[in-house]
């Protein structure tokens, strides 16, 4: 009996291995490579029915669709077969090699794993257009445009891209965010963004269009030939009408989610011309003015003076250096200090561009300063032009002398010979301050009463400061009020610190807002309603509006976990958040 139990148990265990073997899960996409502004669809299958199925994270993707779920069962010439299939449809929101996770499910009591399968996501790419696709009206209502200033630049000259949201009158959008922006790899970038947007009016292929400026950015091309400017691409949320009316008669709109991807854009950069082109050249590409000055001309040795060396004017100012003086070795010269006030707008860098050397002269006589030329192309006559600064002299009138060495010009050929001063011991002093060697005793002298005296003095004072200490210390409530007045203004320079970074901006700035109503109303956390603020606020006569905006600026803190934030709207808040404590200030 014993042996029969032990044969059944052994098949039991042999059909449950086999069973175990058989099953199978794997993970199927829908394509391998794909574009930012194209959908991905993932099944997870599996030919056993199993329980608590785990999606995997979808990190680098979005889900726009899904779960859904799919049995098929199926007799074939007295064979059954069983699948069941999880479905996913995904978006992805950033370029690179990335990986679909292993999803998780329970077969048996025992856990199995799918595979993890890699995909490539691509910048945007055309996609065909399907009328049948819902989306198809949204995404023909709504056109991002990337317009260039200049076709064919040269290296380092400037110009500007600037992408257009172009959308509809009858169509309305909710929202938007970046879903990939371009790297710009090969130029020199840098934003010149409006701090809000403004609604402006247009012609998109001759038809009436809204749009708005999302980007402007300047190029100074760093590589000559024809160069991409990567897309940006968008997931606009949008509003758009349909072909059916309601019983009142009015126009029904449907919402949708899309992708807009703004066009490849080439340019051709040509490069700077050989022809005149000096063995100097720093790569200055512009229009300029430059000069050289010194803050004196005539001093003593051991004074210093400062030597400025100014290019002024518009171009490339943050990509070359300025020429360095060729001084002579008898002067000390320290490193240069750089003085930059350059701006950028969208016809490119403009401002000054300024390196100041200290210079300490050590002995008597003229030092000639030879001068310094400056030269840049000049992208509108086409030419290398040329700015040659006058020659300085630097007279030291008073000094010792160097008759050991002489001063060279800039070009070595000339030898000029220091004129010896008549006195040359001037600077040796020939007066004493010398002091007795035998000093007051310090026992009963005026300094030793004093000091005897000072523990006196001292002890009504020591008094006075622990008697304020021991107030201070039992004041719960000012304490309190103190504290959380301090946390308020800690919270709210953390949320300046934080701005662009949605999440910790508005926990900071909310927590800024609840600490200054503990520091100003004397309340806690547990009595901070909306009505409760408002009714104290009110009872504390400060301005209705104010309260109002107060209200607002916690309701934003709130809608902030689940809606989308631009960097405008949270400097906005912040703005908003500096001017209503400050008038709630004045009028408490």
């Amino acid at each position: 009996m014993k042996m029969k139990s032990n044969i059944v148990y052994l098949f039991l265990l042999i059909g449950t291995v086999l069973f175990a073997q058989d099953v199978q899960f794997n993970a199927k996409l829908s394509k391998n490579r794909l574009g930012v502004n194209e959908r991905l669809r993932v099944d997870f299958i599996m030919n056993q029915d199993g329980d608590n199925f785990r999606a995997p994270s979808f990190e680098g993707f979005s889900v726009v669709g899904g779960p859904s779920q799919t049995t098929s069962r199926q007799w074939v010439n007295g064979k059954s077969s069983f699948s069941k299939t999880y479905s996913y449809v995904l978006s992805p929101t950033k370029r690179g090699n990335l990986e679909i996770g292993q999803a998780e499910i329970t077969v048996g009591g025992q856990v199995y794993k799918s595979p993890p399968v890699p995909v490539t996501v691509t910048a945007a790419v055309e996609v065909p257009k399907d009328p049948n696709d819902p989306t198809y009206l949204a995404k023909e209502k709504v056109h991002l445009v990337a317009e260039v200033s200049k076709n064919s630049p040269y290296l380092n000259e400037a110009f500007t891209i600037v992408y257009k949201l172009y959308v509809s009158k009858e169509t309305s959008v909710n929202n938007w965010r970046e879903l990939d922006s371009p790297k710009f790899a090969d130029f020199w970038s840098q934003s010149a963004d409006e701090k809000q947007f403004k609604i402006y009016e247009g012609k998109y292929k001759g038809e009436d269009y809204r749009y708005v400026i999302l980007r402007r950015t300047v190029l100074y091309p760093q590589k000559t030939g024809k160069l991409e400017i990567e897309p940006l691409s968008l997931s606009v949320a949008v509003s758009v009408p349909t072909n059916r009316r309601d019983i009142f008669g009015r126009i029904l709109s449907k919402s949708a989610n899309i992708t807009v991807s703004a066009p490849i854009r080439t340019v051709d950069v040509k490069p700077l011309p050989d022809a005149g082109k000096p063995d100097y050249f720093s790569g200055a590409v512009g229009e300029f003015d430059f000069k050289v000055t010194s803050t004196k001309d005539t001093l003593d040795a051991g004074e210093a003076f400062q030597l400025k060396l100014q290019v002024q004017g518009r171009g490339n100012l943050k990509l070359f250096e300025l020429p360095k003086p060729n001084l002579p070795s008898t002067l000390e010269v320290y490193e240069p200090e750089n003085s930059d006030k350059i701006r950028t707008n969208l016809a490119g860098m403009s401002g000054l561009k300024e390196d100041t050397y200290t210079v300490v002269p050590q002995f008597k006589g003229s030092y000639p300063i030879p001068p310094l030329s400056f030269t840049y192309f000049n992208p509108k006559t086409k030419s290398y032009e040329r700015i040659t600064s006058q020659e300085r002299v630097i007279t030291v009138e008073n000094g010792p002398t160097d008759t050991a060495s002489a001063i060279s010009d800039t070009n070595d050929t000339k030898q000029q010979q220091v004129v010896a001063s008549n006195n040359q011991f001037q600077y040796i002093k020939t007066t004493a301050n010398l002091k007795p060697v035998t000093q007051e005793k310090f026992f009963k002298s005026t300094l030793f009463w004093m000091l005897s005296l000072l523990p006196f003095l001292l002890i009504p004072i020591a008094i006075l400061v622990r008697k304020k200490k021991e107030s201070y210390a039992n004041d719960i409530a000012g304490n309190r009020i103190r504290k959380a007045d301090k946390l308020a203004r800690k919270f709210l320079a953390t949320a300046k610190k934080n701005l662009g970074s949605q999440k910790e901006f508005y926990i900071a700035m909310e927590r800024a807002l609840h600490n200054y109503l503990k520091a100003k109303l004397n309340i806690t956390t547990s009595e901070m309603s909306k009505d409760r603020i408002t009714r104290l606020l009110k009872e504390r006569d400060v301005d209705q509006n104010t309260t109002i905006e107060f209200i607002s600026l916690l309701e934003s803190c709130e809608f902030a976990r689940y809606t989308p934030a631009s960097s405008v709207a949270m400097q906005q808040d912040y703005d908003k958040a500096v001017r209503v404590i400050s008038a709630i200030d004045k009028q408490l």
